[in-house]
This record gives C-alpha cells, structure tokens and sequence, in this order.
C-alpha cells in the first residue's frame, strides 16, 4: 500500500509539477507528498525531481518512469470508480445453497426477483448435504432448524409446519388412521437425514408407535412422490404439499396431532461485507414470506 502511495503522489506531483498542488489534489499534506516521494526515490535509488525552492521538474529518468506510472495511477482509479459503481447496484453471481426441496419454496418467487434484478446471475445449489457456506464459497445459505454458528448472520423466513400425507388411492386400500396409534397398521415412507443417517422423527402430540417401514429415502422429493404414487404414508413439510392436497392427489391425516413444526432461516457469513446482491435477496425472501 505504501508503494502504491507513493506511486500516485509522484504521479500527481509530476503532473502539477508542485509538491502543494499534489497534495490538495490527493487531501494530505504537501510535507507528506514530498515525503512519499523521496521515499520512492530511495526505493528505486533513483532521482525522480529536480527541486528549486519555486518549483519542481521531472528527471530524465523520472520523465521515463512518469510515462509508465501515469498508465498505472489512471488504470487504479478506473478500477476504484467501477467497484463503487458494482458495490452500488446489485449484480454479479449470488451463489445460493438451500435443502434439495427447497427448490419448491424458491422457484415460484425467483421470476419475480429476476425482473427486479436483471444483473444479478443466480447460482443455485439445491442439496441434503451439509454445504460449509464459508469454504465452499457461497453468499447465502437457506437452512432448517437452530442455528449456533457464531460465524454466521441469520433472518428468520418463517415457520411452517408438518403433514402426513398419503394418496386416494393408499386410503381406498387402508382406512385413514385416528390416532398415532393407528399408524402401526400403515406403510409408512420414511426420510433418513444424509449426513448422519438417522431417521426424522415423525413429531405428534402423541407419541407414535414404532412405525412400520415401507421405503425410506435420503431425498424428500423421492419420498413425496412416493405417497403420491400410493406407495405409503409420508411426514413432509406442509408447503411442499400445499398443491397436492389442493388438487386431492394427496389427503392429509392425523392434523390435530401435529406439533408446531419448524423453522427456516437464511443466513449468510457474518465476516464478509453484506454486497447490494446479497441484501437485496434476503430482503426479497422476506418481503415475498416464501413460506406463506
């Protein structure tokens, strides 16, 4: 950074040909600029001025170097200018990692975004997997549950809640269950989490019965479709489902046992500085309540 300093009061001293022109064009001292400047010269051991106590003139070899550095100093502020202008307005690639059904939740909302944000590129990765947002490279991260990272800022997208769900079709061969109880009677599609295996719970005010197991799958999509092709019951999160029992392609069972639910958040690293592109999505999924 020094040399870069440097640089540019040589630089602007060359082309005022004055210390104190120098400096009011940079906003320091003229004392500094000349400073900065002898610095340089002994650096490159290397007249750069001839002074007098009136003025100031370019070397022969500081001529030559002027010729080079002038290139340099105007290709930096370029540069500067453009990083203001980018860090103004939202562009770029916003890179987005989010569970493999969230693309259920983000799709129907994201033409909107586009025509609000046309310089934006989004990059999405919809996975199970356990994604590290930092070294991995991402702006954001869609995520379930608590979270307890200290490297990470977070904003709440809502709750939302669970449903059993299963076909006509399923329902025509066994009679709809009442109680958790009635579950050991039913084929029932479980979830298996990919990162460590383990099932998910199916969460009621009553504590079920060991369920029986038809299928089970590290992929709700698999799982989803599954009950609708009537292969069994399955517990999914209810606004991935919202259509379907619209459409009565599924029935949802067992409501007034259900517990609260979860939660989802969108979180981003707290060490990196919020860019435009970056704001303005978050405030989006906000606005838009992408689980209403």
């Amino acid at each position: 950074m020094e040399n870069l300093n440097g640089l540019l009061a040589f630089v602007r001293a060359a082309q005022s040909q004055s210390f104190a022109a120098a400096a009011e064009r940079i906003g320091i001292s003229a004392s500094a600029v000349g400073k900065s400047v002898a610095r340089l010269e002994e650096k490159l051991n290397v007249r750069l001025f001839n002074r007098s106590t009136r003025r100031i003139s370019l070397t022969d070899e500081g001529q030559l170097f002027f010729e080079r550095c002038q290139n340099i100093v105007t290709q930096l502020e370029e540069a500067e200018q453009e990083l203001v202008r980018i860090s103004a307005v939202p562009r770029g690639k916003l890179r987005i990692t989010a569970p493999a059904i969230g693309y259920r939740m983000l799709l129907p909302h994201l033409p909107e975004f586009r025509v609000r944000y046309p310089d934006v590129e989004l990059d999405l990765d919809f996975s199970d997997r356990m994604v590290d947002v930092i070294d991995e490279g991402f702006d954001i991260a869609i995520r379930s549950g608590e979270l307890n990272s200290s490297q990470m800022m977070s904003r709440r997208l809502g709750p939302f809640r669970f449903a059993i769900v299963g076909s006509p079709g399923y329902f025509a061969q066994h009679p709809a269950p009442l109680t958790p109880g009635d579950l050991r009677h039913h084929a029932c599609l479980r979830y298996r989490f990919p990162g460590n295996g383990q099932w998910q719970e199916w969460e009621l005010s009553e504590t079920p019965v060991d369920l029986p197991l038809a299928l089970s799958s590290n992929n709700l999509e698999s799982i989803l479709q599954a009950a609708v092709q009537g292969l069994g019951m399955a517990y999914v999160p209810e606004f991935i489902v919202r259509n379907y029992l619209a459409s009565g392609e599924l029935i949802s069972v067992l409501d007034s046992f259900q517990k609260e639910g979860g939660k989802f958040s969108v979180v981003w690293p707290s060490s990196r500085h919020m860019l435009p592109k970056v704001r303005v999505f978050i405030d989006f999924l906000t606005e838009k309540q992408v689980l209403g």
